[in-house]
């Protein structure tokens, strides 16, 4: 198994999820469980620099919803979510969690913040960026 970049959403999956997402973050932002969600989706989908910042990581990027998640990673579930996590192998890293995601309100933030762990990985030796 090779690494890969985990980004796992505070959300559920689906149409009727999504729009009910959707309407929580119009009516009231700031009570919206996902700061990842928040930052990284507008109203008409994913936010283009947030798109093609992570188009070039030289690792893949998975996208998880609460249950994938629960799903894939049982010894997680106690993990606060929104979170980004490295998986090397099947060895899961938290890299930014609950709380940090709540404190980065931009995606120039969220970058930054995860740019600083991947270059830290890149000195570890595990190639993340091309």
């Amino acid at each position: 198994m090779t690494a890969r970049l985990d980004l796992v959403y505070n959300a559920d999956a689906g149409i009727v999820a999504g729009l009910f997402d959707l309407a929580h973050k119009l009516v009231s932002p700031a009570t919206y469980p996902c700061s990842l969600c928040g930052v990284t989706y507008g109203l008409f989908g994913m936010n283009r620099q947030w798109r093609d910042y992570l188009s070039s990581l030289a690792v893949p990027v998975a996208f998880f919803h609460r249950p994938d998640f629960l799903a894939a990673y049982p010894a997680f579930a106690d993990e606060p979510r929104p979170l980004v996590a490295h998986d090397d192998g099947g060895v899961l890293t938290i890299w930014l969690d609950a709380a940090a995601l709540m404190s980065l309100t931009t995606v120039d933030a969220l970058i930054a913040a995860l740019q600083l762990r991947i270059d830290a990985a890149g000195r570890s030796g595990n190639a993340v960026v091309s």
